[in-house]
């Protein structure tokens, strides 16, 4: 089926970018029953897409013309301008709104914004914080930023992609920055994990046996991140029963611990760091998260 093959009255969509999200966006729409064009750079990647209804482009031009929304989801933003900034993509975007859900950096989303505006390309850029099983499911989780007025417009199409929706608000740049923050949260807790597993090894624990009491330590974590969100805005850093001096010297025994194994601890030795230049400036009966002071502070010097 070709991209012009189809001119029925269901809302339309193009898709670019076919790797396991994109595929699932591509799939998610089809199955809600919009009329979906897909486009890659690598062949191939389409073939269970067109079977199952959405329609082929020959080239990325061809594809952003069959429909008055386009979603990109590639690997960055150096991909994305790569499929977006030619010429004849360009002149057949005008007027037409694109949805960038691939993950970068807010400054780049805002330089893409600015490109758009130059170009007269309607603009809204976004970040998936869920996996692709989550897509067309009511798990999904979508943050969007950018103008209100053109996000309400193309919402119903996007509903089709199931979970929540979120606008955050005008700046373009907001969804990439919830997304780095979010990220942040996953990777360092994912470092901190693989840490965790490579000392219990080093002391004949399993992963396994390690597991039950892990998912322990990952469930105190949101009513902390909760109970904290108010001290952190208003600058209340109280320790309560936690006080930083407790927290360095738990950190340090990791550190022990993990070094006598021939275990990098740099990650931990970070951390303790940071507790121990709070404690230094008189901190020492607030909690853990007046480290954030510190990196901030440590933000503005630069």
């Amino acid at each position: 089926m070709s991209a012009q093959s189809d001119h029925t009255s269901a809302p339309s969509v193009t898709v670019l970018g076919l790797g396991p999200m994109g595929r699932a966006l591509a799939g998610a729409f089809l199955d809600a029953g919009v009329r979906t064009t897909v486009w890659n750079r690598t062949p191939g990647r389409d073939t269970e897409l067109l079977a199952r209804g959405a329609a082929g482009a020959a080239s990325v031009a061809e594809a952003v013309a069959a429909s008055p929304l386009t979603v990109i989801c590639v690997v960055n933003y150096d991909a994305a301008d790569a499929v977006l900034r030619q010429d004849p993509v360009t002149a057949a975007l005008k007027g037409r709104t694109v949805v960038n859900l691939t993950a970068d950096t807010p400054d780049r989303a805002r330089d893409t914004a600015a490109w758009a505006a130059e170009h007269g390309v309607r603009y809204l850029d976004g970040a998936i914080m869920t996996p692709t099983t989550t897509i067309g499911t009511p798990h999904g989780v979508f943050l969007h930023s950018g103008p209100e007025d053109l996000y309400r417009e193309h919402r119903p199409v996007l509903d089709a992609l199931g979970g929540t929706h979120t606008h955050l608000g005008e700046d373009i740049g907001r969804a990439a920055a919830y997304d780095i923050a979010l990220l942040d949260i996953f990777w360092t807790a994912m470092a901190g994990y693989a840490h965790a597993l490579a000392v219990a090894r080093a002391e004949g624990i399993t992963a396994a046996e390690l597991a039950p009491f892990a998912q322990g330590i990952g469930a105190i974590l949101p009513p902390i991140f909760e109970g904290s969100a108010a001290g952190v805005d208003s600058g209340d850093y109280s320790g309560g029963d936690n006080p930083l001096t407790s927290s360095a010297s738990s950190m340090a025994h990791i550190v022990h611990t993990s070094e006598a194994h021939g275990i990098d601890a740099g990650v931990m030795r970070a951390a303790e760091g940071l507790a121990r230049r709070a404690i230094e400036e008189g901190h020492g009966g607030d909690g853990f998260l007046r480290i954030t002071e510190l990196l901030h502070r440590g933000r503005e010097s630069m």
